[in-house]
């Protein structure tokens, strides 16, 4: 147990405690001054006692870090440590000792939560492990650990874990999507996003947004490679007859409950063949049951081309988390498209502008402005950023924002003088499941939970997934909406300097800049 030094305040502050003590035992009813002294002293005294308390509570915490450690003088020799840890008594071993048989590379160290039948503990060494080889040991003390359930993380979400990273969690909405309301919650770090977003919902809280899922298609691209082009091209007329199709469907779809291959695209580059499986995945994201199926179907491609060469599953035409044109154009994953009409008095009383400026806008920066940077899928203004905040809340894989994020936003005046707004978000490959990867973690299942979606659906395979894949689509809608908006009216910036930006106590405000009519925050 450490022992803590009294800092020269605490010590005035336990004087003038024990003096007050004093007076008011002995002298309490001769005190004329004790008015004056109650309202100004002991407030003083009381305010020192806290922050003495919370620096022992403090001290008590960082303690805390270390008190399971079980005591020892000095760790056992490594071959007693060894035969304890053979016997499968490693809960006799403390974690010094733990840490020498990683060292002595006896214990990898990614398998230490399985080593010592305790994963909190396991990522407590592995922490201690990291500590001793960092440069500053207290880089860690403010990344948590405790109290988080790793045994839904083994061996399905992150290896060699040291903690978990808290992340904000907002909520937009109500949002109304085919005339039934969500909540939708959004994790992320950047301010304004969420209150920009729901401003969003707000605007199309009257109408609502209908959507629809256009095609459902999980991708996986293998290349292999032939003797010759002529021997490359005959692998492309035989995958094309349709009784070779069907053999090879047979192949894929034998290898799970869901998995149902759709097509299957070629793409020859020399003697390379690429070829692009398509198949439908029930509620999960699905890219292990596709890869399984492809793999099953190229094998029975080389029983008939016995000189093909199977370079590697994934040969980047799929294509998974990277910018490609063959997504935007031939869909992946889900494809989505939802469209709403806000009234001219919305248009101008919730988002601070007119039909016109935001049509005129929408052309000049998501059409023309995207064409000019040669953009892929780029026709928006900010879709990733709700794409992004809603995987990260429901357990998706981050990194399929790339192509989940593919959007054109389309503004046209509507009713009959045209000065309403219509607005739809196409979007031809969102990649995302309600089962599996971190979907499975408690509180991501809590976020899938507040939409409805969480796990396969109980009916109809994949219902789930698809239902999530437009909510996300509807929400891209609100939040292109409130952005447009807010650039249209001039208020992007004022907005962002009064919720995204900390200044030591000052407010944009504070700071000469007048957000009395933010936009994008305008709540």
């Amino acid at each position: 147990m450490k022992q803590f030094a009294l800092s020269a305040d605490h010590i005035v502050i336990l004087i003038l405690l024990i003096t007050l003590m004093i007076k008011f035992i002995f002298f309490e009813s001769k005190d004329p001054l004790r008015e004056h002294i109650e309202p100004e002293t002991i407030r003083e005294i009381k305010r020192g006692i806290q922050r003495q308390n919370t620096d022992v509570e403090y001290n008590r915490f960082i303690e805390t870090e270390d008190s399971d450690e079980q005591v020892s003088d000095a760790p056992r020799s490594l071959p007693d440590c060894l035969k304890i840890y053979r016997a499968d008594e490693t809960s006799e071993l403390t974690d010094d000792e733990i840490v020498m048989l990683v060292d002595t590379k006896h214990i990898p160290a990614y398998n230490l939560e399985k080593a010592v039948k305790n994963p909190e503990r396991g990522v407590k060494i592995r922490r201690k492990i990291l500590e001793n080889n960092l440069k500053k040991r207290e880089s860690l003390i403010n990344l948590p650990y405790r109290n988080y359930d790793y045994s839904k993380v083994l061996g399905a979400c992150c290896e060699n874990v040291i903690g978990y990273i808290p992340v904000p969690i907002g909520v937009a909405g109500p949002l109304l999507v085919d005339d039934k309301k969500y909540y939708i919650p959004m994790a992320t770090t950047e301010g304004c996003l969420i209150a920009s977003t729901n401003r969003g919902c707000r605007a199309i809280e009257k109408s609502g947004v209908k959507s629809r899922l256009i095609s459902d298609g999980m991708t996986r691209a293998p290349v292999v490679r032939f003797p010759s082009i002529v021997k490359a091209s005959d692998a492309v007329t035989w995958i094309k007859d349709t009784d070779n199709f069907a053999a090879l469907k047979l192949s894929f779809d034998s290898t799970s409950r869901f998995a149902k291959l759709q097509k299957i695209s070629t793409h020859i580059a020399g003697r390379y063949l690429f070829i692009r499986f398509v198949a439908e995945t029930g509620d999960a994201m699905g890219m292990n049951m596709i890869s399984k199926g492809t793999e099953c179907c190229l094998h029975a491609l080389q029983r008939h081309f016995p000189e093909m060469e199977i370079l590697s599953l994934s040969g980047n035409v799929c294509t998974d988390k990277k910018p490609s044109a063959i997504n935007w154009l031939q869909n992946r994953g889900k494809s989505v498209v939802c469209e709403c009409i806000i009234s001219s008095e919305v248009v101008a009383s919730v988002l601070k502008t007119t039909t016109k400026a935001l049509i005129d806008l929408n052309i000049s920066k998501n059409m023309v402005g995207s064409a000019i940077a040669g953009s892929i899928g780029g026709f928006n203004a900010h879709a990733a950023n709700i794409v992004t905040a809603i995987f990260i809340a429901t357990g998706q894989d981050a990194a399929q924002n790339i192509s989940s994020s593919n959007c054109m936003t389309i503004m046209e005046p509507w009713g009959q003088n045209g000065e309403d707004l219509y607005v739809s978000c196409t979007m031809p490959s969102i990649e995302i499941g309600t089962i599996g990867g971190g979907t499975i973690l408690p509180a991501q299942s809590a976020c899938l939970d507040m939409l409805g979606v969480r796990g396969p659906h109980e009916d109809i395979p994949g219902a789930n997934a698809k239902q999530l894949a437009r909510i996300v689509c509807a929400s891209v809608v609100a939040g292109e909406i409130s952005l447009m908006a807010a650039l249209a009216s001039g208020h992007l910036v004022k907005s962002h300097l009064k919720y995204n930006r900390s200044y030591s106590g000052k407010s944009a405000l504070g700071l000469g800049l007048s957000c009395g009519s933010v936009g994008s925050c305008d709540r």
